[in-house]
């Protein structure tokens, strides 16, 4: 882009165009033409290449130009066209521009002469220099050689292979007659081959492989042609522009007047076979004025004669006249053959139509009569038999009745159509047939050392509409590129290979899933296409879905519908199909493919031309039939292939081409008009790109086109050198001579057995080696002087050699001993590997067994057993170990011990898995009926807990009942109180206002003694059990001096034996009837029946722990709470300031104990409070000093209480985030609640009191069994209800 060279970029119409690049893309260049300078266009970078710095220069041979690209071919062969060189070298191969008009002095036989024996290179590009070296191959290599000429239709094949024959013919003929027959034999076989196309007026429509035979002396002694797929459908039908083979119109045109007469012949428009094509002749000015009138159709009449160099009707007749009479055929046989052409013609004119009769058959029209008429006196046919066998066919019985008999079923009009161009098709083919065979009849050969074939077959064809000969014609063209693949590409690259010159691979693109599409056994499209042909009924829809289902999914196989042209995409899917071949996709109407597949007639008309009165007509169906095995089915169509009769002629082609040496003529059609001077660069470069002319040039460009084999070279140049010289080893000859020489060594490599050149450097090589005497003479010197020196060489070489080999006798007597130790190692190894690799197998095996101990440790049952199978195994271990140690024992028999005992520990590890399993089987089992009864035993104790629930639930009810009325009896009674209140306040009130008067001193006396007579009435009574009751709780007191109790029953006890017991009651009646202070004074003289207030703590709580008294019991209880009650409230007047109170009930008991002050036991409630009724509550509890800590209450205490009759006997508080306290009376009296379960409150608040399980549940959760129990034994536990069930329970 800086240097501003200019660069080749595709162009739609001229391939390339020459521009400059004006900027880079991610993938793509901007290009700007240099014939349209300001516009631009984008190209993609691999499609753009480097030019020539003079691309007007031209070269002989590509691989001379310095870049080596697709663009620099197609400019090379443009200018070289330009100047009418129309051959052009890449390598070896050569590239052959169709000129369309005849270019001077270009075939000259002077031309011919300067070719011969000229290497290749060393004279212009010609098609002689391709036959020449193929012939100089053949003589060298004595070895076969094939001239692969290729194609399109129009390219110029056909003339090129002509020129081949003509230039081998006449360099290394024999000068006698057999040349000039294996030339002249093109022309007649062009005449009954060859015929006008839309783009070739003198295309082949058949193959042919023509082989020149040369004798030991390397001189022409024969010759033989092999044809291939004539095409037969153009015998009956051709498109307006083509026309019929040219015998046709050469036989109009040129033929005699007698043989006009005798084969009752007019102009080409009266024919059916010719008049829906062309019917114009071709003709010159001059010969067209020769060709009579009645001989000319109205198309030429119209239009005048068609045109071309080479062709003439009249002219060609003649010659073909003349040609048929040098390769050996006399009158007699050229009537022959102008006879059944004439036949073919006349048999075409036959007309059908739909019989009157109900037999739903056909006849020849009344108009066809004389042409039936002609048409059997030209065949040698029965003219009444040719008349029935159109009409009908033949069916034999072979079932019911008779067999054999012969039934005649009519033909319609369609199928009497079929059967006659079916005929003509089968007597033109079998015509052509014995022409090839007359051909090869004319030049014979008793024997052949070598031969050069040269193959002429029609090129890659894709039309508007392409039929079944389309289809093979370029499934040859696939084999052919795949042939040519493999020669030029990878056999080039392997040669470089096996001869070491390290050249880089070349990708090409390999066509073999193509052609496996079209005839891989089965599947393949020729295959199913015979499976068509031998159904009862076959039809091209069903062969055409076939193929589809097939290969669905293929890349090569689509459906027309897909194709880039609009008339493909009209073709419905079971009417054709596309395949995409090497040289483009091509959409191919399978329609009449199965009819054009079958090579066969219908047997009434095999018969008819098999028995004609002609012996040449009954020759030609004779020697048909014997060379192949026709097996018809009586009545039915027999079946011939000819798809699979062209592949196998193919595969023989190929396989000759394989075992010959080969060279490569590619053809290229300049434009489509087939006019001179017209070059369609697109057009050509996409046939360039078809016949693999790039992929040459990539390998070429780092490749030797040119090589010669070292003895080759030595026989060659021997002659020019001195016998010193000749006396060398060819390989040293040939080094020495390029050594001489100075040849650049870039130009040439050695390789193992040839000498390979660059593309050019052989023809300049072979230039010096054929120069002046006096040159050669200074040649021989620099070779004696190279010799000189390189024997110098050697010699260095040789002492260096013999110091190199003192050491390496050294080293070799080090690798010796280093030698010997390996194998003396190899062999010990080889000795003991086997036992050390036994022995370390069965170590492994040892260390399996702790595994086995595990097992046997895991089972329950048997284990003794399987404890003694594993010693045993153990010891058959430990057995082998020492046996492999001590003896020296075979691979094979240690293996075969080892393999015993593996067995023997996998049965053992079996059998205990097993026996582990059965265990486990019964465990689960048991873990089942575990749970089962679980389960049940769960639904049992739930079933316990909803009754317990239930019974709990009605407790509750119970004790809120009880609460209620416990409640409206208090109520009562304190209205009652209230009320006796009032009245004794009201005689009081009387009393007082009557006593106004006593004297203050006489009452109070009065009120003494009363006093005291109750007291000592009360005193009189309870004193003697009082007594007796503390002498057995105090019998363990000193004697000598009165317990605490005795005391206070011995100072509270006055004298009243004056009074009598009526006296006192009498008394004690007046006194309860005097007023309030008689009344509070009788409640507390009845409290006070012991006098404990001089009783230390300690003594009152040992009568506590262990009277039986229980009125003693109670007063003490009841001192004992009266003293804590008033040590705790001077505890809590003299705190100190700032500290918490401590509190021992939760505050909501306390206050109500300080607002509802206990009224003393009534006498009548003593009894009840005395029978230690058990109840229990709990109170949401929250310490004073948590308070002010959470304020919301979120960390909510729970206090519960037991108490055992009036006074508690257990205490709890339950504290979130606290360890919960337990109390029990007796050892912690001082932290507990001392008030009496009246004064608490407790049982006048709802919801506070709880079953008595709901508090042995939290008691026992927190502990506080161990607890109690604890007290119990240090006995601190004060005797309760609790105490005395946890000692009940623990004994």
């Amino acid at each position: 882009m800086e240097d501003g060279k200019p660069v080749w970029a595709p162009h739609p119409t001229d391939g390339f165009q020459l521009g400059t690049i004006v900027d880079i893309g991610a993938d793509s260049l901007t290009i700007e033409p240099l014939k349209q300078r300001g516009k631009t266009f984008l190209a993609p970078i691999n499609q753009v290449f480097s030019a020539e710095d003079d691309v007007n220069k031209h070269v002989e041979d590509n691989c001379s130009l310095m870049y080596l690209n697709e663009a620099t071919l197609l400019n090379n062969v443009r200018v070289r066209y330009s100047k009418d060189k129309i051959y052009t070298f890449v390598a070896n191969i050569l590239i052959a521009v169709n000129p369309y008009y005849d270019i001077p002095k270009l075939y000259t036989p002077e031309t011919i002469k300067q070719y011969q024996g000229r290497s290749l290179g060393t004279l212009p590009p010609h098609v002689y220099a391709i036959a020449d070296k193929a012939y100089r191959d053949m003589r060298v290599l004595k070895m076969s050689q094939s001239i692969i000429v290729s194609g399109e239709s129009g390219a110029g094949k056909t003339e090129n292979t002509k020129f081949v024959l003509r230039y081998l013919t006449t360099s290394y003929g024999t000068g006698q007659d057999i040349d000039e027959r294996i030339v002249e034999a093109n022309p007649l076989l062009e005449a009954f081959g060859n015929a006008k196309t839309v783009r070739n007026n003198n295309s082949s429509r058949f193959g042919k492989f023509v082989e020149i035979h040369f004798n030991e002396k390397n001189a022409v002694v024969g010759g033989f042609v092999s044809h291939y797929l004539l095409e037969k459908s153009r015998i009956c039908t051709q498109s307006s522009e083509e026309r019929n083979y040219h015998i046709f119109y050469r036989l109009c045109a040129g033929a005699s007047e007698d043989i006009r007469q005798k084969f009752h012949l007019s102009s080409p428009d009266t024919f059916r076979y010719l008049n829906r094509g062309c019917t114009r002749f071709f003709a010159s000015k001059d010969t067209d004025k020769q060709i009579l009138q009645n001989r000319k159709s109205p198309e030429h009449m119209k239009s005048g004669p068609l045109k071309d160099p080479l062709l003439d009707d009249q002219g060609d007749f003649n010659r073909m006249s003349v040609a048929m009479k040098k390769i050996g055929l006399n009158d007699t046989e050229k009537l022959d053959l102008f006879r059944v052409v004439a036949g073919v013609l006349h048999l075409g004119n036959v007309d059908f139509e739909e019989a009157g009769s109900t037999s739903g058959g056909c006849t020849i029209k009344n108009q066809s009569s004389q042409t039936l008429e002609h048409c059997a006196e030209l065949l040698g046919l029965d003219e009444e038999d040719l008349r029935v066998s159109l009409t009908t066919r033949v069916m034999l019985t072979t079932a019911g009745g008779a067999k054999g008999t012969v039934i005649k079923v009519p033909l319609k009009v369609e199928q009497a159509n079929n059967a006659r161009d079916a005929l003509a098709k089968a007597v033109y083919s079998r015509l052509f047939d014995h022409v090839v065979t007359r051909v090869n009849q004319c030049f014979p050969f008793d024997s052949s050392a070598n031969f050069i074939g040269v193959l002429d077959i029609a090129g890659f064809e894709y039309f508007e509409h392409n039929s079944f000969e389309q289809f093979c014609i370029n499934y040859c063209n696939e084999k052919l590129q795949q042939f040519f693949n493999e020669r030029i590409l990878k056999e080039e690259q392997e040669l470089y290979q096996r001869e070491g010159l390290g050249v880089n691979e070349v990708h090409y693109v390999d066509n073999q899933d193509c052609i496996d599409l079209v005839e891989a056994k089965l599947v393949g499209i020729l295959d199913i296409l015979d499976e068509e042909n031998r159904l009862p009924q076959p039809s091209d829809q069903h062969f055409t879905e076939t193929v589809h289902n097939k290969h669905k999914g293929h890349f090569r196989l689509t459906v027309p519908r897909k194709s880039k042209l609009a008339v493909h995409r009209n073709v419905r899917d079971d009417e054709g199909f596309i395949v995409r071949h090497f040289a483009g996709a091509v959409c191919y109407e399978t329609t009449k493919f199965v009819e054009k597949n079958n090579d066969a007639l219908h047997m009434s008309l095999e018969c008819l031309v098999s028995e004609s009165k002609d012996r040449f007509i009954r020759e030609l169906f004779d020697n048909s039939n014997n060379s192949k095995d026709v097996k018809q089915k009586a009545g039915k169509l027999s079946f011939i292939s000819v798809g699979n009769k062209f592949k196998t002629q193919l595969n023989i082609l190929l396989e000759k081409l394989r075992s010959t040496g080969s060279s490569f003529i590619r053809c290229i059609k300049p434009n489509l008009k087939m006019v001179s001077h017209q070059f369609e660069g697109a057009q050509i470069l996409s046939q360039l790109q078809c016949s693999g002319m790039v992929s040459v040039l990539d390998l070429m460009q780092g490749g030797f086109p040119s090589r010669a084999p070292f003895h080759e070279l030595y026989n060659m140049y021997q002659k020019y050198m001195p016998p010193k010289l000749t006396r060398l080893d060819p390989r040293l000859f040939c080094k020495a001579l390029f050594k001489a020489l100075g040849l650049n060594e870039n130009d040439y490599k050695f390789g193992l057995t040839r000498v390979f050149f660059r593309p050019g450097k052989f023809a300049e090589f072979d230039q010096i080696m054929k120069s002046d005497p006096d040159h050669l003479a200074e040649l021989v010197k620099k070779v004696n002087k190279w010799l000189i020196h390189s024997r110098w060489k050697k010699v260095q070489w040789c002492s260096l050699s013999v110091i190199k080999l003192k050491y390496k006798m050294l080293y070799r007597a080090t690798a010796c001993i280093k030698m010997q130790k390996t194998v003396r190692m190899w062999l010990c190894r080889k000795k003991h590997k086997p036992r050390i690799d036994g022995l370390v197998k069965v170590r492994n095996l040892k260390k399996r067994m702790d595994r086995f101990n595990e097992v046997v440790t895991g089972l329950k049952e048997g284990k003794q057993e399987m404890s003694k199978q594993v010693q045993e195994l153990d010891a058959s271990i430990d057995a082998l170990m020492f046996k492999i140690k001590g003896t020296i024992m075979s691979r094979i028999d240690i293996d075969h011990e080892y393999q015993g005992l593996v067995t023997r520990s996998e049965q053992l590890l079996t059998s205990m898995q097993n026996k582990k399993k059965e265990e486990e089987e019964r465990e689960r089992l048991k873990r089942i009926q575990e749970e089962m009864e679980r389960e049940k035993s769960r639904r049992a104790e739930e079933e316990q807990r909803r009754k317990q629930e239930e019974e709990d639930r009605r407790l509750k009810v119970e004790m809120e009942q009880k609460r209620k009325q416990d409640e409206e009896e208090r109520k009562k009674r304190e209205e009652e109180e209230k009320r006796i209140q009032m009245e004794m306040e009201q005689q009081l009130e009387a009393e007082r206002e009557e006593e106004a008067g006593r004297q203050a001193v006489l009452e109070q006396e009065r009120r003494d003694r009363e006093l005291a007579m109750r007291i000592a009435q009360s005193e009189a009574e309870l004193i003697p059990e009082e007594v007796q009751n503390d002498a057995g709780l105090r019998s363990n007191g000193t004697s000598g001096l009165p317990s605490s109790p005795e005391r206070a029953a011995a100072d509270g006890t006055p004298e009243f034996k004056n009074l009598t017991m009526e006296e006192m009651a009498k008394e004690m009646t007046e006194l309860l009837s005097r007023g309030p202070v008689v009344q509070a004074t009788k409640a507390a003289a009845g409290t006070k029946k012991y006098e404990l207030s001089k009783w230390k703590y300690a003594e009152l709580r040992d009568a506590i722990n262990t009277s039986c008294d229980i009125e003693l019991l109670a007063a003490c209880r009841e001192e004992f709470h009266r003293r804590l009650k008033v040590y705790h409230a001077w505890k809590s007047r003299n705190k100190k300031r700032n500290t918490e109170t401590e509190q021992r009930a939760p505050k909501s008991v306390t206050d109500y104990a300080q607002q509802n002050p206990a009224p003393p036991i009534p006498a009548r409630q003593h009894e009840v409070a005395m029978n230690r009724q058990q109840r229990y509550f709990r109170i949401p509890f929250i310490r004073p000093g948590d308070q002010y800590k959470d304020p919301q209450n979120k960390k909510k205490g729970w206090w519960y209480a037991h108490f055992d009759g009036p006074w508690i006997a257990r205490q709890m508080e339950l504290h979130p985030d606290k360890h919960p306290i337990l109390l029990v009376a007796g050892k912690d009296d001082m932290e507990m609640c001392e008030l009496s379960l009246e004064e608490t409150g407790l049982t006048r608040k709802r919801g506070a009191e709880i079953l008595p399980r709901q508090f042995e549940e939290i008691w026992e959760r927190c502990g506080g069994v161990q607890y109690l129990r604890s007290a119990i034994e240090s006995r601190q536990a004060r005797p309760t209800y609790a105490t005395a069930m946890l000692q009940s329970m623990l004994k």
